[in-house]
């Protein structure tokens, strides 16, 4: 079983989204000043990847207008050297219009409590998409509870099933079980049942679906459905489709129906060439050869029957 972190404390996790909250670990600027822009440098773990081009645009104009009314939050790497810990999307509008200098608050923070900073102020953005916030809340668990995502992943399923009385071949700790709990109810957002069950299959998506998600194209819930397209081009189909004509979940739950039932065997054409075309139709239209053990099969087959023309010529010749 493995280890919870002994100064795990999830209800401090509200505190820390409070900038007032943090303490420092030394001296530095409790009030707001002004940096160069240019000295602020994103930090490598950032949690936040997709960023609305027309929302920003927007905040863009406002900063231009009005000026950045609340201060990034950075801390110091060297004397002149900063790392932004929250506020990114100020910071990008504010490359956008060209300021040269940004107001801060600046806190002696460790990777650490910079990254569950970084986390808190992710989810608790208003225009947070699935991905992002399954993926955020994921770091946050592995984060606190000191663990690799793949352990985090396992440790929820093992709860699930214990919850639901099936037996598991690793029994898993109260104070796991009771971190995991502390930390969804600090979240607020929703229990570990539904995160468990609803938001980590979002992880298996295809990568097409994915960026939809992430760029805010379509609902996880349409998303999952899409998903259960067995036919590689009949799901990115239906993906475009979903997203240009923005259609219904019960619109997609149709179209997957009409995809994955089988079609009835259809009367083969009689003569040898129209079978041989009819075959070929087949193939181009199923997918089958995207598939690469598929496509291998088949070229075996190809090369059978170019081995069967071959003997039949060559005993001509003779």
């Amino acid at each position: 079983m493995s280890a919870v972190n002994p100064q795990l404390r999830p209800l401090e996790l509200k505190e820390l989204s409070q900038e007032s909250s943090v303490v420092p670990l030394h001296s530095q600027a409790q009030y707001p000043t002004t940096l160069a822009l240019s000295d602020i440098q994103l930090p490598s773990s950032q949690p936040r990847r997709y960023f609305d081009p027309i929302a920003l645009h927007s905040l863009a104009q406002s900063i231009a207008q009005y000026g950045i009314l609340e201060p990034l939050l950075v801390r110091p790497l060297d004397e002149r050297r900063y790392e932004l810990v929250a506020g990114e999307r100020r910071y990008r509008a504010a490359q956008k219009v060209g300021l040269s200098q940004v107001p801060v608050i600046i806190r002696a923070l460790s990777d650490r409590e910079a990254l569950r900073i970084a986390l808190l102020e992710n989810l608790q953005r208003e225009d947070l998409n699935p991905i992002e916030e399954t993926e955020s809340i994921l770091k946050l668990l592995s984060l606190e509870l000191q663990q690799p995502a793949e352990s985090i992943i396992l440790l929820l399923h093992r709860l699930r099933n214990q919850a639901k009385g099936k037996k598991t071949h690793n029994v898993m700790g109260n104070a796991e079980r009771e971190a995991i709990r502390t930390i969804f109810q600090s979240i607020g957002t929703m229990t570990w049942e539904s995160f468990a069950s609803n938001r980590l299959p979002l992880l298996k998506l295809p990568e097409a679906i994915l960026n939809a998600l992430r760029q805010g194209q379509l609902s996880y819930t349409k998303a999952l459905a899409i998903s259960r397209v067995r036919q590689p081009n009949q799901q990115n189909h239906l993906l475009q489709e979903a997203i240009s004509r923005d259609l219904s979940l019960s619109e997609i739950r149709k179209q997957v129906a009409s995809f994955n039932t089988p079609e009835a065997t259809p009367n083969l054409p009689s003569s040898l060439r129209d079978r041989w075309s009819y075959t070929y139709r087949r193939l181009q239209q199923s997918g089958v050869l995207n598939d690469p053990l598929k496509r291998q099969r088949v070229e075996s087959l190809m090369a059978e029957l170019i081995t069967i023309a071959e003997l039949d010529e060559s005993q001509e010749i003779e």
